[in-house]
């Protein structure tokens, strides 16, 4: 049977000041009257039925979790001790899943990405659980065509098609961020895509992967499934899990794979040859929304280039992302290419081309003292 695995850990510093360590971005409303983790579990919610509905998030943010999603069975709530990324977080939730079903399958999204419209997600998950049913040794990807060169994701090239499955194609190879000449290449072949977290699997085969290729995480994870259920579970957890390694499931894994080859052993050269690893090409539009800038192509801009959410009264502003709260009115006059965030303890006024500058602002606030901002 097919399960929803949601991982919601995060810190939200790329959305501060509206974002907090206790309140990342997965709890807020930037489009609609649902936050981005309520959109994520109604986006399965067609396809899976709620006791097969899984979150994993970390113990802070349990309270908040169980209040954005009162539906979820709380036994489906898994609480991480400590983030460790996506490898251990999703060995974690297979060992739960496999307890309840043997030959269960994963199909594992972000809690804080914008995808639209949900029907065509739901169609290519649909698909892609029919190859994993078909070929269970198969780890399949979303892929997204990229609409411009960006720099900050990751790439998939494409191979051969997938035989009797259009719109998937095996994996030939994954690349790290390029740089602009980079994707502006990949851009232009037309066989790359944007990795988009989004993957579906057999849970009894991406842990035998796990064992394969992080045999530490495996063996701490068995020695978490041996406790499943028991009163040992909570102390096993909290002496086991942080001591995983902290790695993503693209390096632990997939990467991997692809570079050792086929499932019979051979080259994955993009031939044909029976690679485990495949991508569908996301028919739907995605957004990671990593940071401000994507309120803009979330909310669209009017003939200036500005996007304002909230009450805002301006005079000669351009290209500015503007957003505020309840009755706070703000007024700009003769800004261009900022971001201007208020919230009720805090104000952020930030060039808008520059994203990494606001974690630097983040780790500057946390070394003088102003935890309570954070």
């Amino acid at each position: 049977m097919l399960h929803g695995i949601i991982m919601a850990g995060g810190s939200g510093t790329r959305f501060w000041p509206r974002s907090r360590r206790n309140y990342p971005k997965q709890f807020l409303k930037l489009t609609g009257d649902r936050t981005l983790i309520q959109q994520t579990f109604d986006r399965c919610r067609p396809l899976i039925p709620t006791e097969r509905m899984w979150v994993v998030t970390n113990q802070r943010l349990a309270e908040k979790t169980k209040e954005q999603l009162p539906e979820l069975p709380e036994r489906n709530l898994l609480l991480e001790p400590q983030g460790r990324n996506t490898a251990p977080c999703v060995g974690l939730a297979a060992i739960h899943i496999l307890k309840q079903d043997p030959d269960a399958t994963m199909l594992i999204v972000s809690a804080d990405q914008s995808i639209q419209p949900d029907e065509k997600f739901r169609e290519v998950a649909e698909k892609a659980a029919s190859v994993v049913e078909e070929s269970p040794e198969r780890l399949v990807l979303f892929g997204i065509p990229p609409s411009y060169p960006a720099t900050g994701f990751g790439y998939i090239c494409r191979g051969a098609p997938l035989s009797g499955h259009p719109g998937a194609y095996e994996v030939k190879r994954f690349q790290e961020k390029p740089n602009r000449w980079k994707a502006r290449w990949y851009l232009w072949t037309g066989r790359y895509y944007w990795n988009s977290g989004i993957f579906v699997w057999k849970a009894k085969t991406i842990l035998e992967q796990i064992q394969k290729y992080e045999p530490d995480i495996y063996e701490r994870l068995c020695r978490l499934q041996d406790v499943l259920g028991t009163d040992q579970w909570q102390s096993t957890l909290e002496q086991e899990f942080p001591q995983m390694k902290s790695i993503s499931i693209d390096y632990a894994v997939l990467e991997r794979v692809c570079v050792g080859g086929s499932a019979t052993g051979s080259p994955n050269n993009g031939t044909g040859s029976g690679c485990r690893v495949c991508v569908f090409e996301a028919p739907f539009q995605w957004d990671d929304v990593g940071s401000w800038q994507a309120l803009a192509r979330l909310a669209g801009s009017d003939e200036h280039g500005n996007t304002v959410v909230g009450l805002h009264c301006g005079v000669d502003i351009q290209n500015c992302i503007i957003c505020t709260e309840g009755d706070h009115l703000i007024g700009t006059v003769g800004v261009k290419d900022c971001v201007i965030v208020h919230t009720k303890d805090a104000t952020l006024v930030a060039r808008r081309d520059d994203e990494n500058a606001l974690r630097k602002l983040v780790a500057e606030l946390e070394k003088r003292g102003y935890d309570k901002y954070l």
